[in-house]
């Protein structure tokens, strides 16, 4: 699911980020490699970041986009609140954000999930799935100009 909104400037450096609550670190160095397999330079701030040093390292290297990765099942609850915090800074109101992964323990309600946190602020939203990978990379071509290499 998409939002519409503005290109944000394009510096090509994506910020990868779990949440606070998720410890998992194999889901961003994926999402490292493919977004560097489509030119980007690619920050990885790893497993369990909070809330602000995301949004310290953001305003510092004010990139292209902010990816943002959920394994635990709470992609939902935690995203609602780092998105607001983000998109509060007017540095960062344009700036391309993303979310994917598990937006909750169960995927039954994904589809309201990904309208909230759509509404919440983010750009894009690519919920657990078989899917989830070809959609963002379909994000990636539609969004942005593939960065020379």
């Amino acid at each position: 699911m998409e939002r519409a909104c503005d290109d944000a400037r394009h510096s090509g450096v994506v910020i990868v980020s779990s949440l606070a609550s998720d410890a998992h670190t194999w889901n961003l160095v994926y999402l490292q490699l493919l977004l560097e397999e489509h030119g980007f330079q690619v920050v990885n701030l790893g497993a369990c970041v909070p809330d602000e040093l995301l949004v310290a390292e953001c305003l510092d290297r004010a990139p292209a986009m902010v990816v943002i990765s959920s394994v635990n099942g709470h992609g939902y609850q935690d995203g609602l609140r780092v998105v607001g915090q983000l998109r509060r800074r007017p540095a960062l109101a344009r700036t391309r954000m993303v979310i994917g992964g598990k937006l909750g323990i169960s995927g039954a309600r994904d589809g309201l999930r990904a309208d909230q946190l759509l509404d919440a602020g983010f750009d894009a939203v690519f919920p657990d799935g078989p899917d989830a990978v070809p959609e963002f990379e379909r994000y990636l071509s539609h969004v942005f100009e593939r960065v020379a290499s």
